[in-house]
């Protein structure tokens, strides 16, 4: 269910019923509509049901047809993939009921205790048909068994199919070289929890130096791989950075540079980053961009926006730091 979306019903009255309530008879067409705002479907809670024991398998390129059964609730599947798979998962309007209300997240890999994890790593509530959900791209970077969840809350006894396709990376059986003109699609998805804590631990020290960090992934179904440059001009491309296209000499460094030119209290995430999201031996690239302007007297404001770029992994992690006069 949309956060903003309101659903309207509208009801036909009979000609008896607004006689009785308005005195009259209404013009023909005339209807009342009445509004009843719904809640988001909540992340399973934690740990994990039981629903993860028997969960059943699903196969990239393949779909599940299942009931929803009577009281909300929440079914797992079993998705395996090899490393660097890009899926889209998604409850199909063909196999699923009208009217039905669902949420869907992506945990995993499996570790060798059999957890999934408690970090939802892809969810979405409706961005499907209706009010059914699709992650339209999840990229696993680790090979494994990850788990898949349908939630619902208006079930009463109503169906669900569940597919999920193949998008890009290990999956795709055989790729094509990508044209010297292919651009990036740029698909915002969470930063990992331990980043953020991290981030939000060194931007409480000092009120003039402040950091964000976005991650995005980019579906990439071909042989050969993409570029920094690329990658930052898709970044650059959005409304929220155009600030920084007043730059037309930014820098290209690797990203072992890019330690020295962090603030000393966000560091501890150079290697952070490294962990999380790159492949073994990646050769991750940065490209940086500054940019000055004033706010008054005393206004000074400098920013830099770094554009890290995995080819292999297909992540493309924006560091902005900023700093301003006090």
């Amino acid at each position: 269910m949309r956060r903003t979306t309101v659903r309207s019903a509208v009801l036909w009255l009979s000609a008896v019923g607004l006689l009785g309530a308005c005195g009259g008879v209404p013009e023909q067409g005339e209807d009342t509509l009445t509004t009843e705002a719904q809640a988001l479907i909540a992340a399973p809670p934690l740990p994990l049901g039981s629903f993860t024991t028997y969960a059943s398998p699903l196969a990239v390129g393949g779909a599940v047809q299942a009931s929803a059964g009577l009281t909300p609730g929440y079914d797992g599947y079993k998705l395996t993939v090899a490393a660097h798979t890009q899926v889209q998962l998604e409850v199909t309007h063909l196999g699923s009921s009208m009217g039905l209300d669902t949420g869907l997240f992506v945990y995993g890999p499996k570790d060798s205790s059999g957890s999934y994890g408690n970090q939802v790593l892809f969810q979405d509530d409706d961005s499907g048909y209706g009010e059914l959900s699709k992650v339209s791209l999840a990229t696993l970077d680790k090979a494994g068994e990850y788990l898949a969840v349908v939630g619902w809350n208006n079930a009463a006894g109503k169906q669900y199919r569940l597919q999920a396709s193949c998008v890009g990376g290990a999956c795709v059986p055989n790729p094509q070289p990508a044209s010297a003109s292919q651009g990036l699609t740029l698909v915002e998805a969470a930063v990992d929890a331990g980043l953020q804590a991290t981030l939000a631990n060194a931007n409480t020290y000092r009120e003039d130096m402040f950091s964000y960090l976005r991650k995005f992934d980019f579906a990439w179904p071909y042989s050969t791989f993409s570029t920094v440059d690329a990658a930052a001009a898709a970044v650059l491309s959005r409304t929220e950075y155009a600030g920084y296209r007043t730059d037309l000499a930014p820098q290209t460094f690797a990203y072992a540079d890019l330690q020295a030119r962090m603030y000393w209290q966000f560091q501890p995430l150079h290697p952070a980053l490294l962990a999380t999201y790159a492949d073994s031996g990646e050769p991750v690239q940065v490209k940086s961009y500054y940019r000055f302007f004033q706010t008054g007297p005393n206004g000074d404001n400098w920013r830099t926006l770094n554009v890290i770029f995995f080819p292999r992994s297909f992540h493309v992690i924006v560091y902005e730091q900023t700093g301003h006069e006090i």
